[in-house]
């Protein structure tokens, strides 16, 4: 059985050490291997680099380690009765919700940057003994993770110090750790406990935290049924000026948020910050179904030190960024009128792009590690969000079934169906697989579609789909700075072109992403007068451009378009047979 023991080491340094033993040695030696990714964010970031030094020992005698490759090691020959023991010590410093980060504030790890693999152990029983620090300085630094505290009593003290367990290596890295002070929101949901620990100087509305999370919890659990498939769920947040994100685990998430994304103490009305916030909230609590037990046949097992390739990231990025804001509505946090908004930034996003029309959802999922993940400046040019129009393949399915099942079916049955066949204890969900779930939820064939929304690059005809339900998809031209096809970015005073639009009059004229401008008809462009300066110049106006590539002056004239037509709104005619199907579909409850 491995058995790891996480100390402390050294805050100012941002350093832990992680001590792995194994009471019983394989003679020939022993193969140890750290995680090349995280399940959840599909990127290879390569946890080894954060290793700072490796050594291993039997007793007093030193174990020479054979490194294998960039995250692998192979220790010498070993004596089967006694006690191998592996100190690492890994570096912590990022603040995010994938890997460690540690001073004297705080400590916050996922498992994947901390505890070595011990390669044909993985299926065995893992411990982990989390060390009290010494000092004054942490007496009152407690431990919040939904680790299973270990078998027997006095095990974990009342701060939660102590031995934990669990039930194989894939557990074990599934329970990220929160080490400090923290404001704590307790709730039930559906009678399971729910709390967040909020990390930050941050001040904030607790009661009406704990309400709202609630709300958003019992809406998701409502659609996949009582009770919840865990016994307790943890948010972990960590409040900084300015940050956003989290990554979902099988009882508990990972947040990062705005101070300001918090709700304010007396504030009446939800902001906008905080109803994105409560939407992320959803989005990693859905998670806990989607793709932690409903998974792809890909990811079972998960292949730690290497890319798992799927196609079907549209389903489970994109259905759950669907269902996170629908979980809102319904529950009664956001009214009908803010969802369509959400709803309309979200079409925005993605028809804004042309790259949608390059890649398929299904290609964007399958190369995510490389594409979606490490994006460039060309990236609007050549990929589609899995997010994006993976929520607007999501909507388009979900109106189609209603409609063509006379309101009888809907995406929500598709989910339960998912649960029902490929949650807990199953393979996971075969690749093309999702035609034949659809049709046995609902009994409709939804090949055409999937073809041309998924593995073609078609757009969701929503303006279509909407027009029963009483919704009127309008577009209305964006920014002056779209009829030359570019995106911008201040550095100062200067302004930079961030993004070159592929077929834009911009890209025609030879100026690239990077280029900074300078001066356009003779005047100076600064951070915030582009937009003033175009005003001066008509569509079909031929525009001198000045900018520095490089340190090189460059001289560009090209043809003012009109704005794009990129954004787009939702808006509601009156009509009491589309209202009801709204309301079929919303589910809405009274505002709370």
């Amino acid at each position: 059985m491995p058995d790891y023991r996480v100390d402390i080491h050294d805050p100012h340094a941002h350093l832990f050490r992680v001590t792995l033993s194994l009471a019983d040695p394989a003679a020939g030696g022993e193969t140890l291997m750290l995680p090349a990714w995280i399940p959840g964010s599909y990127m290879i970031r390569e946890f080894a680099k954060n290793i700072v030094s490796l050594r291993a020992r039997q007793g007093t005698r030193a174990i020479a380690l054979e490194k294998l490759d960039k995250h692998s090691w192979r220790t010498a020959p070993l004596d089967p009765r006694a006690a191998l023991e592996v100190e690492a010590l890994i570096y912590a410093w990022d603040l995010s919700v994938r890997c460690a980060h540690l001073d004297a504030s705080h400590a916050f790890f996922n498992g994947t940057q901390m505890f070595l693999c011990v390669a044909g152990r993985a299926h065995e029983t893992h411990r982990v003994d989390i060390a009290r620090p010494d000092g004054a300085a942490f007496a009152d630094w407690k431990v919040a993770t939904t680790l299973p505290a270990a078998r027997g009593r006095g095990r974990v003290d009342k701060a939660g110090f102590g031995l934990r367990e669990a039930r194989d290596y894939d557990s074990l890295i599934d329970h990220p750790v929160e080490i400090g002070t923290w404001q704590s929101v307790k709730f039930e949901a559906a009678g399971v406990p729910h709390e967040m620990v909020v990390t930050g100087r941050a001040r904030f509305d607790a009661q009406r935290l704990a309400t709202d999370l609630k709300a958003v919890c019992e809406s998701v659990i409502a659609h996949f049924g009582a009770p919840p498939p865990f016994a307790r769920y943890l948010f972990l947040t960590m409040a900084v000026g300015e940050g956003y994100g989290g990554l979902e685990h099988r009882d508990s998430t990972a947040l990062l948020c705005s101070r300001n994304d918090l709700p304010a103490p007396g504030e009446a009305a939800r902001s906008e910050a905080y109803r994105g916030f409560l939407g992320l909230c959803s989005h990693e609590y859905f998670h806990a179904w989607n793709v932690k037990r409903i998974k792809p046949a890909a990811f079972t097992p998960y292949r730690l030190e290497r890319e798992n390739h799927t196609r079907l990231l549209w389903v489970f990025e994109g259905f759950t960024s669907y269902y996170d804001d629908l979980a809102l509505v319904r529950g009664g946090l956001i009214s009908e009128t803010e969802y369509l908004a959400l709803l309309a930034k979200t079409i925005t996003a993605v028809e804004r792009n042309p790259g949608r029309l390059r890649q398929s959802l299904a290609e964007s999922s399958f190369d995510a590690w490389t594409k979606y993940y490490r994006q460039d400046e060309n990236s609007p040019n050549a990929i589609v969000s899995y997010y994006q129009k993976g929520a607007l393949v999501a909507l388009g399915l979900d109106l189609v079934i209603r409609a063509r099942s006379a309101g009888s079916r809907s995406l929500d049955d598709v989910m339960r169906h998912l649960w029902t066949h490929y949650g807990e204890g199953s393979g996971g969900l075969p690749e093309g697989a999702m035609a034949e779930v659809i049709r046995a939820a609902t009994g409709l064939d939804l090949r055409r579609e999937l073809a041309r929304w998924v593995d073609g690059v078609e757009d969701v005809p929503l303006a279509r789909l909407f027009k029963p339900l009483g919704i009127a998809l309008a577009r209305r031209p964006g920014a002056r700075a779209t009829g030359l096809g570019v995106r911008t970015r201040a550095e100062g005073n200067a302004l930079r072109l961030a993004h070159v639009i592929a077929g834009g009059s911009a890209q025609a004229a030879g100026l690239s992403a990077g280029d900074e401008l300078v001066a356009l008809g003779g005047l100076r462009v600064t951070a915030g007068n582009l937009e003033a300066l175009l005003a001066r110049h008509a569509p079909g106006n031929v525009l001198e451009i000045l900018a520095f590539r490089r340190d090189e002056l460059i001289h560009a004239t090209p043809v003012l378009d009109p704005p794009r037509a990129e954004e787009c709104a939702l808006g509601l005619r009156a009509d009491e047979a589309a209202e009801a199907q709204r309301q079929a579909w919303l589910r809405k409850r009274p505002l709370r």
